[in-house]
């Protein structure tokens, strides 16, 4: 710690370039969603902790990427604000080229009912109704969601519509919480650790159901994860370390989620 400045590094320092502010995004090609400049700075009493430091990054349509970074790198705040559940301290975010201001949470919560869906490591399931119950709360907001028992048939949960959590396994219950995520027809699915509590054969399973609705829906999907072996499966792998992007690595040829091991 740096007794003068009160600050805390969250992690140690990498070079990066230094962004411009700009009024809109620079032009990149099938960009869905652009982070421009991004700075995240969390107060800790009198102390700053910087969660991200200047971070350009882009979201491509109908790609499945992955945000590989150990524990405190800043990748879940990175994937947070890609889905407007947080706002930066500092910087532009872009959603098809149109500037989100992170002061506009009216906007915010709009982009997030209309445009996001979210799957986290825990299922955030309400133990009270059954699967096809727990996707019906989303697809009843949505203007247009997919039937409940369709998005259900997409994970492969044809059989369990009226099974409640507690008669699903936990590969299951993931699979229940991705249909709900999915229901809404997002443009974009953002995933937390979504096999973080699973063994490898029940996450296999798991990551079989993201990229099938990556393949046949189109659903651009991010998946952040601290395992590295998920990053063989997609088509961008993006290294986190220290709130910068320390590496980027295109993968001409994915594996399947069947061949992921861990």
């Amino acid at each position: 710690m740096d007794a003068s400045s009160g600050i805390i590094e969250y992690c140690p320092m990498l070079n990066h370039s230094t962004s411009k502010s700009a009024a809109t995004p620079p032009k990149t090609q099938n960009a869905l969603l652009q982070l421009q400049g991004i700075t995240k700075i969390y107060p800790m009493g009198e102390v700053e902790v910087h969660a991200l430091r200047g971070v350009d990054f882009d979201l491509n349509a109908g790609e499945m990427l992955v945000l590989l970074g150990p524990s405190g790198s800043g990748k879940s705040t990175l994937l947070n604000i890609l889905g407007g559940l947080d706002v930066p301290t500092a910087g532009q975010l872009f959603f098809h080229g149109e500037e989100l201001p992170a002061a506009d949470r009216a906007g915010l919560t709009e982009f997030r009912r209309a445009h996001v869906g979210f799957v986290f490591q825990f299922y955030n399931l309400i133990p009270s109704l059954t699967a096809l119950e727990n996707v019906k709360l989303v697809t009843d907001i949505a203007t247009d969601g997919m039937p409940p028992a369709e998005a259900l048939e997409l994970v492969g949960l044809k059989e369990r519509l009226h099974h409640f959590p507690a008669q699903l396994s936990g590969g299951e219950q993931q699979r229940v919480a991705i249909a709900r995520a999915v229901a809404k027809r997002p443009a974009v699915l953002l995933c937390d650790e979504p096999t973080g509590a699973l063994d490898v054969k029940t996450g296999r399973v798991v990551l079989q159901a993201l990229k099938d609705i990556n393949q046949n829906l189109g659903t651009t999907t991010a998946i952040i994860t601290h395992n590295a072996a998920i990053g063989k499966m997609a088509h961008r792998i993006v290294h986190i370390a220290g709130g910068r992007i320390a590496k980027v690595e295109r993968n001409p040829n994915p594996i399947t989620p069947g061949q992921v091991d861990w």
